[in-house]
């Protein structure tokens, strides 16, 4: 049996800033997020295929990418963010002068203290899981790029360390990091978590 690479690359920084971006917020790359995209690939091309979340901040780079490497490039719509509801298009800090306590009691528990609105955690886990078990299936023996979000990828890292979807937010994802997931006969194995500064 062959092995089967994922390259997780989170998007570079969006125009606005640091802020809640689910589904509902479509931000592109700022300049400094262009920059931070292309030097996290760098010349590398050995991926045999790129898989993109259908938002502008990680489908751009995915066009742009795919029209240097020419490799085949899908969009796949269950890589969205998690929606954020009542937080989406703020800032962490305007989060929190409005309702702190809301705010610690996300993070304490984020399965049980979503904000108003926002997409239940473990649907999210399972659209993400089920996306990208696909992925899995379509391209197994392959070296894939994924590029989406901090969540999809927490969701992807949580389901294969067998870690409940409650100690997501335990996991930093920078923008621009790459985490390599690597499955061969014995099964996946989290390579790295690299975490660009």
């Amino acid at each position: 049996m062959g092995e089967t690479i994922i390259d997780l690359l989170r998007h570079g920084e969006p125009q606005g800033g640091k802020k809640y971006r689910g589904y509902s917020v479509d931000d592109p790359l700022s300049e400094k997020g262009w920059s931070q995209m292309w030097d996290a690939v760098g010349d590398y091309d050995a991926w045999d295929c790129i898989v993109s979340s259908p938002m502008l901040r990680c489908k751009a780079f995915a066009e742009q990418l795919n029209s240097k490497l020419k490799i085949p490039y899908f969009i796949e719509g269950d890589l969205e963010e998690v929606g954020f509801g009542d937080w989406e298009g703020k800032s962490p800090d305007q989060v929190q002068k409005e309702n702190q306590a809301e705010y610690y009691s996300f993070f304490l528990d984020p399965v049980h203290n979503r904000p108003n609105n926002a997409e239940d955690l473990d649907v999210f886990s399972d659209r993400v899981v089920t996306a990208y078990q696909k992925v899995l299936d379509d391209y197994e023996g392959k070296h894939c790029l994924l590029i989406a979000h901090a969540g999809v990828i927490r969701a992807i890292m949580a389901y294969v360390l067998d870690a409940p979807v409650s100690s997501m937010y335990r996991i930093k994802v920078n923008n621009a990091g790459i985490t390599r997931i690597r499955y061969d006969f014995k099964g996946a194995m989290l390579e790295f978590h690299q975490a660009p500064l």
